[in-house]
């Protein structure tokens, strides 16, 4: 089915790029077409060429669809991404979706889920954003934007970083016939049922993290135990809730967190306590009360058939590295895992935990991958695999890419997870490469 297109209204923006607004109306359930009703939103962007025929000339250019990465995160202004000029050089127009639940499609947050009723029933209304509806959208959209092309240009290309690449994998899993290629940085999802296998490998990726850490900063040993002590003693109030040596330690997600730690120690010995600048800072790392699909729902986009009964909590307690409640030598830092106690630290969250609870439990969740489909693939699929990525564990990335017919990886221990935003033109270059050149 197609999406119902409700607006779109264009653009100019500095740099010569013609920019349109787009809203969508998507069923919430697909199995009901005819209940509730999803408000997607989403951005269009191609070159600036003939201002006065744009509109026309826009329909007929070939789409590239973008899944951000997450779950539960937006997209930003197309212009502050540095990838959209390689990709605009190639003749694409792009189209940046938000998807559902995320930025302005239908957003999820404390105050709109408690729209839905009681836990009971905000568990059920969650269960239907994670990556197979969210390739139905994408159909739904793509079906509604190319239904003037010719029937031989229907297909478009798509690119997705991290959990956008995960939602690729669904799609060509689901959705081949509507793909005309795939471009995946640091997302081949692995294969698993359940996030376990997952997170045991996320552990072993993020106690190396933190072990090259303190050997480039070993005098943060000390300050981190100091810091992680005065947050026993004092619960500092936070714009998002409050600080828990919990929550301090879960700052290892941007790892890059000397600055804060040299911030806070400086605090600690002039004043005695974290300034509010420090605390801004703090809280600006985390971001989970802006995302909260990404808190409740980072698990089970890793379930198929079973629960996820907080899988990371699990794990956490019997790897002694990550107590807090012990003396450790070294007091290591946790990564792109989601804790129960999340749920008390942050205000938003707390307002969802048993929403939340009720999802962690959910055994019934259907497979977002067709194994057999993918072994007989038939779209071309251009892969970016980071060796040092401590997001998408390499090996279960590349047991992944082995399970895809006809993938092209592009693999280097030069990058990280975030490459397409921090090293932009050269990935892009990397994926046209492997798609243009010939072996021989």
């Amino acid at each position: 089915m197609a999406a119902k297109l409700i607006d779109r209204r264009f653009h100019n923006v500095p740099g010569k790029l013609r920019v349109a607004e787009l809203l969508f109306d998507v069923p919430l359930d697909y199995s009901k077409p005819n209940e509730n009703v999803l408000r997607l939103f989403a951005r269009s962007v191609s070159r600036l060429n003939k201002p006065v025929e744009a509109e026309k000339e826009e329909t007929k250019l070939p789409w590239l669809l973008y899944l951000q990465g997450g779950p539960g995160h937006g997209c930003g202004a197309p212009q502050n991404y540095g990838w959209i000029e390689p990709v605009l050089n190639k003749g694409y127009q792009i189209l940046f979706l938000d998807q559902r639940g995320t930025g302005l499609s239908s957003t999820v947050t404390a105050g709109t889920l408690a729209l839905q009723g009681d836990a009971i029933k905000q568990a059920e209304y969650l269960k239907n954003f994670r990556a197979d509806n969210i390739v139905r959208d994408c159909e739904a959209v793509r079906h509604c934007l190319t239904k003037d092309y010719p029937a031989d240009q229907r297909k478009w290309s798509v690119l997705g970083q991290s959990f956008g690449g995960f939602c690729i994998v669904t799609y060509l899993s689901k959705f081949p016939e509507g793909l005309k290629e795939a471009f995946i940085t640091g997302g081949l999802a692995p294969l698993v049922h359940g996030p376990d296998p997952v997170y045991q490998r996320t552990y072993e990726k993020v106690e190396e993290r933190n072990a090259a850490y303190y050997a480039k900063f070993p005098e943060d040993v000390d300050r981190v135990k100091k810091i992680i002590q005065y947050l026993k003693e004092n619960t500092p109030a936070l714009p998002s809730g409050t600080l828990t040596p919990a929550r301090f330690q879960q700052l290892g997600i941007v790892f890059g967190v000397h600055d804060i730690v040299v911030r806070a120690t400086n605090d600690l010995e002039m004043f005695g306590f974290l300034t509010y600048p420090t605390l801004c800072a703090i809280d600006g790392c985390g971001g989970y009360d802006k995302t909260i699909l990404y808190a409740v729902l980072h698990e089970a986009i890793y379930c198929q058939g079973q629960p996820s009964l907080w899988s990371a909590d699990r794990q956490r307690a019997g790897n002694a590295r990550f107590q807090l409640d012990s003396e450790p030598s070294e007091i290591f830092f946790t990564g792109e895992m989601i804790y129960k106690d999340m749920f008390e630290s942050y205000t938003e969250l707390k307002q969802v935990r048993e929403a939340a609870d009720i999802i962690a439990k959910v055994d019934d969740w259907p497979a977002l991958y067709d194994e057999a489909q993918l072994a007989r693939n038939e779209v071309p699929v251009y892969a970016a695999t980071y060796f040092d990525d401590m997001f998408v564990h390499f090996d279960l990335a590349t047991n992944t890419a082995a399970r895809i017919n006809g993938i092209k990886q592009f693999i280097t221990n030069t990058m990280y997870h975030d490459a397409l935003r921090s090293k932009s033109g050269e990935v892009m270059q990397q994926l046209f490469n492997l798609r243009d050149d010939s072996m021989d």
